[in-house]
């Protein structure tokens, strides 16, 4: 187990009795939670011990492994590398990945039409006021602002925001220094919701840092644990100060998992 902080003993109890239930879920926000925050999208990496730990809970017998994020499927898939058998979650909840039939992710004229109108009020933004930065998505568009000056990422949010908001078929959701518009709504309740019924899960472990994250903890049942990743104010009722202190917390669960033995049929 790795040494970077002791687990708390409350967490440490949570975590080896969801360990016993028949099918668990464990289901992962990527950027703040299995990786450090960065300040390039493109250079995120997972922890290794996390990484490691992921891919052996993925492995185990009535086990699911899934990422949940807020990144696009393709952005997720080339700095997570997941493992083959986890499931996959992008762009909140507007991409999924169940695996090789899984089908992709078509937007109708309208939305297109929509998209396009985000698209234009991003870079309208993003050209005015310098270190903002504009990623297209399969169904939407981030301005994302942690590399420009107070000033001028107030301005871009608030002229992307005004461009937005009123308009049909644009969902506005706001996470650490990024704004994002939609044209499908979607978020990580809707998705553990999912995720929990296609697995048939009779417990989930969810872990996430941002506030978007917060729909995934409001869909998490009693019995299921959900961890808030970083400060700030959270629904989850266990908490770790940095995405440093998850391996732990997934290595306990692993060896935990690969114990248990199934109930008899």
């Amino acid at each position: 187990m790795t040494a970077e902080a002791a687990i708390d003993p409350r967490l440490e109890d949570a975590v080896l009795r969801i360990a016993r239930t028949d099918r668990l879920l464990v289901a992962m926000d990527f950027d703040g939670t299995m990786s450090p925050l960065v300040s390039r999208a493109q250079d995120a990496r997972p922890l290794p011990a996390a990484a490691a730990a992921f891919a052996a809970l993925a492995g185990l017998e009535g086990t699911t492994a899934a990422l949940v994020s807020g990144r696009a499927l393709a952005s997720l898939r080339a700095v997570a590398a997941p493992p083959e058998q986890a499931l996959l979650v992008g762009s909140h909840g507007a991409e999924v990945w169940l695996g090789p039939d899984s089908p992709g992710l078509e937007l109708d004229n309208e939305q297109e039409l929509a998209l396009q109108r985000a698209v234009a009020s991003v870079q309208k933004a993003v050209d005015a006021h310098p270190g903002t930065v504009l990623e297209r998505k399969p169904a939407g568009v981030v301005l994302h602002y942690r590399q420009a000056a107070a000033q001028a990422a107030a301005a871009a949010v608030a002229e992307v925001r005004q461009a937005a908001e009123g308009q049909p078929g644009l969902f506005l959701s706001e996470g650490k220094m990024v704004l994002e518009i939609s044209v499908v709504r979607a978020d990580k309740g809707q998705s553990l919701a999912m995720l929990r019924e296609v697995t048939r899960a009779t417990a989930v472990i969810f872990a996430g840092d941002d506030v978007t994250d917060e729909h995934g903890f409001s869909a998490l049942h009693h019995g299921d644990v959900g961890i808030k990743v970083g400060p700030g104010d959270s629904s989850a009722r266990f908490r770790l100060e940095s995405p440093r202190q998850l391996p732990a917390v997934l290595e306990l669960l692993a060896a935990a998992r690969a114990r248990w033995k199934p109930a008899p049929a």
